[in-house]
């Protein structure tokens, strides 16, 4: 006779308490191997697909997809052999699974997770049917109609929970793929002519035309677009909200002329080998900075109050995708040359589009490069990541007027701007580092001094 053995959503690490099910990888029914993934869950650090560590078939599966579980909730039911042959699993068990661990209470249960006799089974139990669905497996779902240019499974959501059909939508995406901001300029427009056709509908009501413009915007209280802060939005919402109460921060900025750094790497670029990027070059003066400056690459213990100087710099810099503003992390910039970090900026920046960041690759950065110039605009005044201490922002660079050598020339000029937190350094020290970092955009060689 199988076993049923209950698969909890484990601990996926960094201090989650909680993860949202994106998409169900398997249906009941399924046959499914050892370590292979079954759910992909995204949690207020990243989109992760969950492997269950047994074999067997799907028996039960908890939860909805759009539904947040807590760590140690059950995520599906798996019968395997015979109970004397021992649970079929690869052994490779995550933080947070085990058979030893109280059962967490679910939100939600899938309305499908009840037997094939129709009562529904506490997990753990055997369902008389199996041994029809282990020989004959249930059979597959009726297949969807052709491809969608469609990568996100957060788009796909979005569109489902609100009747967006993505066939009728042209996306912005390279190669036509279809992005959030599609979906949600689509719903916008929906919104608009359904409001357009209630205005039409709706006979005029009756009082005078004061009476009736001050019922106008309670009718209209409802319109719009409603977008739940969840998932990495909402954590970027409560990390920007913490970082304005507990941190007092200060900016200043200065321009600067970048005209000699862009003649450097493309002079660097013109020779063979990997080719290297502004931001990469902006990230090696920015640790060159940071060792001269040690202050701004530290933490603040509230509770001990004091000032935590860190010894490695781990960058962060600003990635915007489709499914919201991330931070993705490169580990140990200092110990980096240009050629280095452009590869592993590279490399985060395509995971972080893929939705494929892993919680460690989010966090744990220590000081944050913010190149916002890629939008088109000059100037910011930066939030610092908490729990870092500063923020590097760099605008546009751009050909402007500028006095060069005693007489006006065209030069490229970029805005840079620091956020700090006032509570680990002053002024002098803020402004420091920020004229450092200029003179080394302004005269490259500034750098062979500390390398």
């Amino acid at each position: 006779m199988a076993q049923v053995l209950e698969f909890k959503l484990p601990d996926l690490g960094e201090g989650l308490t909680e993860a949202e099910i994106v998409r169900w990888l398997v249906q009941v029914g399924d046959v499914v191997a050892v370590d292979q993934p079954v759910v992909e869950v995204e949690t207020a650090k990243a989109m992760v697909e969950v492997p269950c560590p047994y074999g067997g078939v799907v028996t039960a599966r908890f939860g909805e997809e759009g539904t947040e579980l807590p760590v140690g909730a059950p995520l599906l039911t798996v019968a395997v052999g015979a109970p004397e042959d021992g649970p079929e699993g690869s052994g490779n068990v995550l933080v947070g699974y085990g058979t030893q661990a109280p059962a967490a209470r679910r939100r939600r249960v899938r309305a499908g997770t009840a037997a094939a006799d129709g009562q529904v089974r506490r997990p753990g139990t055997a369902d008389p049917a199996l041994h029809a669905r282990v020989a004959s497996p249930a059979a597959a779902p009726a297949p969807v109609e052709g491809p969608v240019p469609v990568i996100s499974p957060l788009v796909r959501k979005l569109a489902r929970d609100n009747d967006v059909d993505l066939r009728r939508l042209t996306g912005s995406g390279p190669d036509g793929l279809i992005l959030r901001a599609d979906v949600e300029n689509a719903l916008r427009t929906q919104a608009a002519r359904v409001a357009t056709v209630a205005d039409h509908a709706v006979p005029t009501p009756a009082g005078t035309a004061g009476e009736r413009a001050a019922a106008a915007p309670a009718a209209r209280a409802e319109d719009g677009v409603r977008i739940p802060l969840k998932g990495v939005r909402g954590a970027v919402a409560d990390k920007l909200s913490r970082s304005r109460r507990e941190i007092p921060d200060a900016t200043c900025w200065v321009d600067a002329d970048a005209t000699e750094l862009m003649r450097a790497r493309a002079a660097v670029n013109a020779t063979p080998g990997a080719k290297i990027s502004v931001l990469a070059l902006l990230a090696r003066i920015c640790t060159a900075a940071l060792a001269r400056f040690p202050e701004l690459n530290s933490t603040v213990d509230t509770e001990a109050r004091e000032i935590v100087r860190l010894d490695r710099v781990h960058l962060g810099f600003a990635a915007q995708t489709d499914r919201g503003l991330v931070v993705p992390v490169v580990r140990d910039a200092h110990t980096r040359d240009a050629e280095s970090l452009t590869a592993e900026f590279a490399r985060l920046t395509e995971a972080a589009r893929a939705g494929t960041l892993t919680p460690g690759e989010l966090t744990g950065g220590t000081f944050t490069l913010n190149n916002y110039g890629v939008f088109g605009v000059d100037g910011s005044t930066p939030i610092v990541n908490h729990p870092e201490a500063a923020m590097l922002g760099v605008g546009r660079i751009v050909p402007k007027p500028w006095v060069h050598e005693g007489e006006l020339a065209v030069r490229q000029v970029v805005q840079l701007s620091l956020t700090f937190d006032h509570r680990v350094c002053d002024g002098g020290t803020a402004g420091g580092f920020l004229r450092y970092v200029a003179d080394c955009v302004e005269q490259p060689a500034v750098l062979l001094r500390t390398l």
